[in-house]
């Protein structure tokens, strides 16, 4: 099964001072290293800073964008992985070595890539309060 792991931290890797950046750009590498060699990356990448951003809406038919991310947060999205896992326990369990969770913290989202999946998903949460139509939104 496929897990998106979003990495956030309310330090930006450029915002860090010289030395920390490197090592912790070592200890990416290494762990990048690592996961590849397990065969558990499917891929994964480092995103620009939140300045970068372009947030856009489609409301009646007219595309409207707004400069920045989302959601007002102190945190940021500053990367992800895709990884592959049997399950939510092992897929935590690689996410807990992502450099950035020790500073920041790793969402961790299953993808729901087939029909399969999805159906696993909605036994799971048959009642989720982002189910379409769902009065609990």
């Amino acid at each position: 099964m496929k897990f998106l792991c979003l990495i956030c931290a309310e330090t930006l890797m450029e915002w860090m001072p010289e030395p920390v950046q490197a090592q912790h750009d070592d200890e990416y590498r290494a762990f990048t290293e690592a996961i590849r060699a397990s065969g558990q990356l499917v891929s994964g990448n480092r995103l620009l800073p939140p300045d970068a951003a372009v947030t856009v809406r489609v409301r009646n038919g007219r595309v409207s964008t707004t400069d920045g991310p989302f959601a007002e947060t102190k945190e940021h999205l500053g990367g992800y992985y895709v990884i592959e896992a049997r399950d939510l326990n092992e897929a935590i369990r690689i996410a807990a070595r992502i450099p950035g969770a020790k500073i920041g913290c790793v969402e961790v989202r299953p993808i729901a890539e087939d029909a399969p999946t999805m159906r696993t998903i909605r036994s799971r949460h048959p009642r989720s309060k982002y189910a379409v139509g769902s009065s609990r939104r």
